[in-house]
């Protein structure tokens, strides 16, 4: 499959990692520029483009920046792609770390994944968000191990969010449906199953256990 991945951070490399792994042909790009990505691309063999090239092509796409950084992709970044590219959505806000306020965020009560679709123009899938980045290279086990961790993954195109579990299953990853992106809140940073490392029963009662009010440290 046709993957492009915008972002190389610990996520995005980690991703692009394990993706060229499994046989799939990854472009990979950074706000820095594709001479920056040499030694990830020696390492994986996946192409380093430019990050309006990323998604030429592209059955999937993985949108892995800084929020605050969304805003700045370029313009008509999914020109290009796959008919019907599934766009994976890793992104969180962290207003007093990282990213300052966001007003439609904090006044709208808008989740980050719907933000980022009206940044984007396109709706994504929510997905890797609450995963530590050295498990997606460390962690992926069979079906049926007791030691498979699921993933909550979230949107409201059901084809996509269906190919999107389908990769994840394959990266060695179970999944639990996590609902809508009005619903991603669930997943979000301060929530149960943020950063949690379980099989499927549990991410489930993780998600059910979400409150809907952002923590004090996740709010501006």
């Amino acid at each position: 499959m046709k993957i492009g991945i915008i972002g190389a951070g610990n996520i995005g490399g980690n991703l692009t990692r394990r993706l060229t792994a499994l046989g799939h042909d990854v472009s990979v790009a950074n706000s820095r520029g594709p001479h920056t990505l040499t030694a990830l691309a020696e390492e994986t063999g996946a192409t380093p483009v430019a990050a309006s090239e990323a998604a030429r092509g592209a059955e999937v796409v993985v949108v892995t920046v800084p929020l605050k950084a969304v805003p700045d992709l370029p313009s008509g970044l999914l020109d290009g792609a796959a008919p019907g590219v599934a766009v994976i959505d890793t992104g969180n806000y962290y207003p007093r770390q990282r990213d300052g306020r966001i007003d439609a965020i904090e006044d709208e009560g808008l989740t980050e994944s719907r933000w980022t679709e009206r940044q984007i123009g396109h709706p994504v899938v929510k997905a890797f968000n609450g995963t530590y980045a050295q498990d997606i290279v460390d962690r992926p086990r069979p079906a049926g191990d007791p030691e498979r961790m699921a993933l909550p993954v979230a949107g409201d195109d059901e084809d996509a969010k269906r190919r999107v579990r389908d990769l994840i299953e394959e990266m060695g990853f179970g999944t639990v449906d996590a609902g809508g992106i009005d619903d991603s809140w669930r997943q979000q940073p301060g929530t149960p199953v943020y950063g949690l490392r379980a099989g499927a029963e549990e991410v489930a009662a993780a998600l059910a256990e979400a409150s809907p009010e952002r923590p004090a440290d996740f709010r501006a």
